[in-house]
C-alpha cells in the first residue's frame, strides 16, 4: 500500500502502530486500542505493510500523510492523547516509550 492512498483511519493505524513498537514489544492491549480507532481489517493491512518499512520509511510516510490530511494543531493534540493512551495500556510507561512521545511530539508539531 502507498501511503498517498491512505484513508485518515490508515494513516492513524500507522502512526499508532509505530508508536506502539517504540520499546520493541506490542502488547496485546496496545493492538486493541488500535483496533478500537480502526477496523480490524485496516489494521492487518497497515501492519503487513508497518512490518516491511523502517523507521525512515515509516517516519517519511507519518509526515506526508498529516501534511495530505491536513493535520491542525488540534488534530495533533487528539493524536497525541490516543498516543499517551496506548502507552499507558499495557500499565508501564517506559523510558522507550517516554522518549518517543516525545521525540514524536517533536517532529510531527
Amino acid at each position: 500500500m502507498n501511503d498517498s492512498i491512505w484513508s485518515r483511519d490508515e494513516l492513524i493505524a500507522y502512526i499508532l502502530l509505530f508508536a506502539a513498537n517504540s520499546n520493541f514489544k506490542e502488547s496485546n492491549k496496545e493492538r486493541n486500542i488500535i483496533i478500537s480507532k480502526v477496523d480490524m481489517e485496516t489494521f492487518s493491512e497497515i501492519h503487513e505493510e508497518f512490518d516491511h518499512d523502517n523507521d525512515y520509511q515509516s517516519l517519511k510516510k507519518i509526515q506526508a500523510g498529516l501534511l495530505r490530511h491536513d493535520y491542525t494543531s488540534d488534530d495533533l493534540e487528539g493524536l497525541f492523547i490516543d498516543i499517551k493512551v496506548l502507552f499507558y495500556s499495557d500499565g508501564e510507561y517506559d523510558t522507550l516509550e517516554k522518549n518517543m512521545f516525545l521525540y514524536l511530539k517533536k517532529v510531527l508539531s
